[in-house]
């Protein structure tokens, strides 16, 4: 969470920091007759100069960076900011809805989440569900005392209380977890997982978050449960792995899915917690679809991404052949791997192997021509997401 105005980087120049090094072992050579006090000094000097020197706020666009530049986050910059680690490494994770309230601002806050790991062999994988709590604010000012560097028996105590927490309730999976996404049906939280297995399943998370709001009952879960979780649906229509996802906001259970044969299945929720997999497939791609994004205004609309550098936008309501409404067929110069539908505007935004963000205004999607256009990367975009209220922000990761 960062606080809306202030840099969230910074750039680190190597190259001058060697330099100001270079010139510090010559000037220490050609004063070596001078006495201690005098080197001494000379150091402080040093020291205080490269101290008191600006550091460098990094704009998007504004300039690239050069080279031997890189990019140094600035934690000052978060509100909150803490880490975690999974263990095995992680490729997908959602937040869980809760009854906490979305503008909740209070803290110390918590959060649930879902994961799922890719671990070494199949057998070691775990579906991961998270209770992150006591998190408080790391942004604080500091004291006066603070920063003379005293201690006292109260900040120890108080440092300890404001620790972070963590727990954790994992569920065993055979098969690394491509991508995991959680809704909630009936009131019931739900995750949907796409394995390396190629096949999409639907578990329900209700132990898992009792366990982790509980302790005795985490320790139950632990002991008698863990190994018992099955997911409730599954789906092997596919006939290959995928990592493209997405529940519909406009209608509860609801949810496409795409492969890494080009194919997407439209899901829709029976009576009883299953579901019906239309077995014809969407049809419009010619590679791998990589991401999928329901339209957060429109029940029948969705947009897709494919490693055939396109993205098209589709709407249910038409055979699965003919669904396929606006497409722009070179929207990168190679893989689309990312997509996001901006909440309050006409806007999807997309990033692809070429390093390259583009914001496109469905108004004009048709013209294949994005209205925005971002290259501050030399790596592939991996991730890209809008704002949830904020229609002019965006974040995104690279590799």
């Amino acid at each position: 969470m960062a606080d809306k105005g202030e840099p969230t980087w910074r750039v680190a120049d190597e190259e001058d920091e060697d330099m100001e090094g270079t010139e510090s072992e010559e000037e220490d050579e050609e004063d070596n007759d001078d006495d201690d006090d005098d080197d001494i000094m000379e150091e402080n000097e040093g020291e205080e100069k490269k101290d008191d020197s600006p550091q460098r706020v990094y704009l998007p666009g504004v300039e690239p960076l050069h080279e031997g530049e890189e990019l140094v986050m600035e934690l000052d910059a978060y509100v909150l900011y803490h880490q975690a680690q999974t263990g095995s490494p992680c490729l997908s994770f959602d937040v869980i809805p809760d009854s906490l309230g979305a503008d909740r601002a209070d803290y110390p806050m918590s959060l649930f989440l879902c994961a799922g790991t890719q671990a070494d062999s199949a057998q070691a994988n775990r579906m991961l569900v998270m209770k992150m709590h006591n998190l408080h604010r790391t942004s604080k000012e500091k004291s006066e005392s603070d920063s003379e560097g005293s201690e006292s028996e109260d900040d120890e105590e108080e440092e300890e209380e404001r620790k972070p927490q963590l727990e954790l309730a994992m569920v065993p999976h055979y098969g690394g977890i491509n991508r995991i996404r959680v809704s909630t049906l009936m009131d019931t939280p739900v995750a949907a997982v796409w394995s390396e297995k190629g096949q999409v399943e639907i578990y329900d998370l209700q132990k898992q978050l009792a366990a982790v709001s509980d302790s005795q009952m985490l320790a139950a879960f632990l002991k008698e449960e863990q190994t018992k979780i099955k997911p409730v649906f599954s789906f092997s229509g596919h006939m290959t792995e995928g990592f493209a996802m997405d529940w519909s906001p406009k209608i509860a259970g609801r949810l496409i899915t795409g492969d890494c044969n080009k194919n997407i299945h439209l899901w829709n929720p029976r009576e009883g917690g299953s579901w019906h997999v239309d077995q014809r497939p969407f049809t419009g791609h010619t590679k791998s679809v990589e991401d999928l994004q329901w339209s957060p205004t429109e029940a029948t609309v969705f947009a897709s991404c494919s490693v055939d550098a396109s993205i098209r936008i589709w709407d249910v309501r038409a055979a699965p052949n003919k669904a396929c409404m606006l497409t722009a067929s070179a929207a990168h110069e190679s893989d689309v791997n990312v997509i996001s539908w901006n909440q309050h505007e006409p806007f999807i935004v997309s990033g692809g192997d070429d390093g390259v963000l583009k914001i496109w205004d469905l108004r004009q999607f048709q013209k294949g021509v994005s209205v925005a256009r971002f290259k501050q990367h030399t790596a592939p975009i991996t991730s890209v997401e809008w704002h949830p209220t904020d229609s002019g922000v965006f974040c995104r990761c690279w590799c």
